[in-house]
């Protein structure tokens, strides 16, 4: 089952970080800045839709069949939302900075990516994920993937 059917609102799945998961993300995002990535974490810094300043956030970014992907495990999240606006970003490993430009997959070409993602990174994010896992059938990760943003990046320096 996918997370918005769970929920009654017509709203955009969404789980908003709690105060100890902004406190964990500031930690990484800062380790990832200087130089430590976690299981390949990185910062994403991408241009703010409304206030055009960098905002900074770590992600996990995920290779499948030889492509990089960022896949938003907390749904139509801020960085998202910014993502859309702003057509790339930048990924940051310590000194080793990526520029990339971005392609939203439709919900159809998300599959295989998204079970690999859950392979590798499920320990981490199975709570945005309820009821579904790498295991899972075809049709069910369909079903939550349509609440779960996927990028195809594209590195351009």
């Amino acid at each position: 089952m996918s997370s918005s059917q769970s929920q009654p609102s017509s709203e955009p799945y969404y789980a908003k970080a709690n105060p100890m998961a902004v406190r964990m993300n500031s930690l990484v995002g800062w380790l990832a800045r200087h130089g430590i990535s976690f299981a390949g974490s990185a910062e994403l810094s991408v241009r703010g839709r409304k206030s055009g300043r960098m905002q900074r956030v770590p992600v996990n970014p995920h290779t499948y069949d030889g492509t990089q992907y960022l896949v938003s495990a907390r749904g139509n999240s801020q960085w998202v939302r910014n993502m859309r606006v702003a057509g790339g970003g930048e990924l940051r490993v310590g000194r080793k900075a990526r520029e990339f430009t971005v392609a939203e997959l439709p919900d159809a070409e998300k599959l295989p990516v998204l079970r690999t993602y859950l392979e590798k990174w499920g320990w981490e994010v199975k709570q945005y994920f309820p009821g579904v896992t790498a295991g899972s059938s075809d049709a069910e990760l369909l079903a939550a993937g349509a609440d779960h943003p996927v990028f195809r990046i594209s590195v351009t320096k």
